[in-house]
């Protein structure tokens, strides 16, 4: 069974709506693109690094492939983002949409209505599927606990409106740091989470073996 990767980039208020430019999902959203200004050459290498490491499959919601259906097949190898779009444009590409969307980036499949057992399929035919932004079909994958990791960059500002990251349906859930945090001379930083056993334990603040 392969690993399911949300890679996900959201503000100190978890904010994570359009992330990319304005005109990524510009409805009643009035800071689209807020990363670019935050983007730093350890951030870059962070994403190379978490895109490029084995992934074999992108899982996409509809607007996100759009965006990228419409920008990664016009690049070539030669450019900034030389490897990625190689290794975008060569992978298999699979959409969770109700609706009727362009598949004309080879390699894109539609999803069935079904979405849990589709991702399910998805997870055991390959080894590493990455998720990029995708902020519906995360919330459904994040009620479902079908995901094995998530790659979250926190970025200093707090914007107070917008999509967040976890915003309603999710069930209680442990996770486990991965490796340390770390952080780009942007003041962005970089947590990498697994998926980890059982829900979430209480305990008393003032029991003496708090800790034991």
């Amino acid at each position: 069974m392969g690993l399911i990767h949300l890679e996900l980039f959201a503000t100190l208020d978890l904010v994570a709506q359009a992330p990319g430019g304005p005109d990524e999902d510009p409805q009643g959203f009035p800071f689209g693109g807020w990363q670019a200004p935050l983007i730093d050459e350890v951030a870059g290498e962070q994403i190379d690094a978490a895109y490029g490491e084995g992934t074999d499959a992108l899982l996409l919601g509809r607007r996100t492939y759009d965006i990228f259906a419409g920008f990664w097949p016009h690049q070539s190898g030669d450019g900034q983002d030389g490897d990625i779009a190689t290794l975008f444009n060569s992978i298999p590409k699979y959409v969770a949409s109700r609706g009727t969307p362009d598949l004309s980036w080879a390699g894109s499949t539609q999803l069935g209505p079904d979405l849990p057992a589709a991702v399910r399929e998805i997870r055991d035919r390959h080894e590493h599927v990455r998720v990029v932004g995708s902020l519906d079909l995360v919330q459904t994958l994040l009620h479902e606990k079908l995901f094995d990791r998530i790659d979250l960059w926190v970025h200093p500002i707090v914007l107070g409106v917008g999509k967040k990251v976890f915003d309603g349906g999710e069930v209680p859930t442990n996770l486990r740091l991965l490796e340390p945090p770390v952080a780009g001379p942007s003041g962005t930083v970089y947590l990498h989470y697994g998926l980890a056993d059982g829900v979430p334990a209480t305990g008393d603040m003032a029991a003496p073996d708090r800790g034991a």
